[in-house]
């Protein structure tokens, strides 16, 4: 990643304040996650054919809730608002420890405010966040 381009050379750098540190790995674990399970929700919906109109009412919202939940990039729901629609599907919503390559490439150093790989970490986080888009 060094050296490939102006952004990530000062992503590297940045990740060197521990205050940045910590808000870029908060931010992107919060973006993959929500997206994740927001896609996963989606992918539910289809398989079960219900439209999101159908899906609104089953849960009493407005359809344009359901619209923007799934259809927006900046869709920051509410836990509330992903059980419910979880339930509507037949699910729900759970967490699951991080592996252990994980915690020792995300927590350790959310927890530290450093890393000694900071290249490794964005690259980590970059294709987390990567990734979550792509089952979209």
């Amino acid at each position: 990643m060094t050296g490939t381009s102006a952004f990530w050379d000062d992503l590297e750098r940045d990740l060197d304040d521990p205050e940045f540190l910590r808000e870029f790995v908060v931010e992107s674990m919060r973006i993959a996650t929500i997206d994740e399970v927001v896609n996963a929700l989606d992918e539910a919906r289809a398989a079960a054919g219900l439209s999101k109109a159908e899906l609104a009412r089953a849960i009493q919202v407005e359809p344009a809730t359901i619209r923007r939940l799934f259809a927006s990039e900046k869709s920051n729901p509410t836990l509330g608002t992903l059980a419910e629609v979880a339930a509507a599907l037949g699910m729900r919503i759970t967490i699951e420890p991080l592996t252990d390559d994980e915690r020792a490439r995300v927590t350790e150093p959310l927890l530290a405010g450093r890393t000694a790989d900071p290249v490794s970490l964005a690259r980590h986080l970059h294709e987390l966040r990567s990734r979550s888009k792509l089952s979209a």
